[in-house]
């Protein structure tokens, strides 16, 4: 059963507040999820899906008797930070099999000011891994990072025009963690955490949170105002395969071409990409593998302003990313959503407002890239893509 415009994403909400010290865990759940709710002229009496992570208690379950919600369905899909893109495209599932109508997606975090809410019991690997000094996640992508410039002479040069790209967008985003635009000097000479990866590689840590509002057709119609129809959906987990692991790309060469096919457009089609940027290394990898470049070519393809908004070769990213905006409790995959829908409605700053932006991509990487992740690809249209 394809999805393809099954469902539409007719509300988001973005935390505004990158250090929420005065809150709990539960409470930016429910304020994200009003304000998703509110933007799509909905209320939680309306919703009878529910969707979120595994990170926080009990999950929706938890989540449901917070806000007094009695759902039809119910999803803890736990991919890490592609967890949410994964929700939309069940939750368009959901309701193209009559399972619910109105579909709630929340993360909420805090792990800038204590208390993230994640706890998860170690892996079969974790005493393998951490006794080798795998005790983090820079160390890994750093892994990743250096085992493509090895086999394809990329660079940190080339590694820099990705941050530098989100720090460009990243001005015209009142709310963004980090504001100010830098140069590939600066990040080359920030210091190093792992190398070959920088300081300015890796991403922001923030509080916060973001929440979606996915519903069907009939629904869409009915609220009178403009949502992004769902094309296509794919995900994928890639593993360790007991060592034999080639370091040199991600679950999207999966993810990617299922959904490309659900949704029945080109690379040509896609105007705009909200792309995962846990590291500059991430984004990297990931244009390659979804098929905007050859698997080698991404640091060639990123260079020369390649990924600016608005008239750039791919323009990504145009809040300012997980780079420099924000990374909710760890985790950015909401805000990629949420960030392709802006731009699909017309709301991104004029600065950064993608012309005629009829098709976008948001695309999530949950995990390793050196060890284990999830990957999932989404591709939204207009209503009438």
């Amino acid at each position: 059963m394809s999805i393809r415009g099954a469902a539409y994403v007719a509300g988001i909400y973005e935390h505004p507040r990158r250090e929420i010290p005065d809150r709990t865990i539960w409470e930016i759940h429910a304020e994200v999820a009003l304000g998703a709710l509110a933007d799509a002229g909905l209320t939680l009496a309306d919703v009878d899906g529910v969707f979120c992570d595994g990170t926080s208690g009990f999950g929706t379950m938890t989540l449901c008797d917070h806000l007094g919600i009695r759902p039809r369905y119910v999803d803890n899909t736990e991919t890490g930070g592609s967890s949410y893109l994964a929700h939309v495209g069940h939750a368009a599932a959901a309701i193209a099999a009559g399972k619910c109508s109105v579909a709630l997606v929340t993360l909420a975090g805090k792990p800038r000011s204590g208390g993230s809410g994640v706890s998860f019991a170690a892996g079969p690997e974790s005493s393998f891994e951490s006794l080798w000094g795998i005790a983090g996640a820079p160390h890994t992508y750093a892994l990743a990072a250096r085992r493509h410039m090895h086999e394809f002479g990329t660079t940190a040069e080339q590694l820099a025009e990705i941050k530098v790209a989100a720090s460009i967008h990243a001005q015209h985003n009142p709310h963004a963690f980090l504001p100010h635009a830098v140069t590939v000097e600066d990040v080359v000479n920030s210091p190093m955490v792992a190398d070959p990866l920088h300081r300015l590689d890796c991403c922001v840590i923030t509080d916060g949170g973001g929440a979606l509002v996915v519903v069907s057709p009939e629904i869409a119609r009915a609220l009178g105002r403009t949502n992004a129809k769902v094309l296509g959906h794919g995900e994928a987990i890639k593993s360790t395969d007991n060592g034999r692991i080639d370091l040199t790309y991600t679950g999207a060469v999966w993810s990617g071409p299922r959904a490309f096919e659900e949704a029945g457009v080109s690379h040509r089609d896609i105007r705009y990409a909200s792309i995962y940027d846990s590291f500059t290394i991430t984004v990297l990898q990931t244009i390659e593998d979804l098929g905007f470049c050859a698997k080698g070519e991404g640091g060639r393809f990123v260079s020369d302003g390649a990924l600016v908004a608005p008239f750039g070769r791919l323009p990504f990213n145009t809040d300012g990313g997980g780079l420099c905006n924000n990374h909710p409790s760890n985790r950015g995959g909401i805000t990629k959503v949420i960030e392709a829908v802006r731009q699909l409605r017309g709301e991104a700053h004029p600065a950064v407002q993608v012309p005629d932006c009829q098709v976008a991509l948001a695309h999530g990487t949950g995990g390793s890239l050196g060890t284990r992740h999830g990957s999932v690809t989404l591709i939204l249209g207009q209503e009438d893509a």
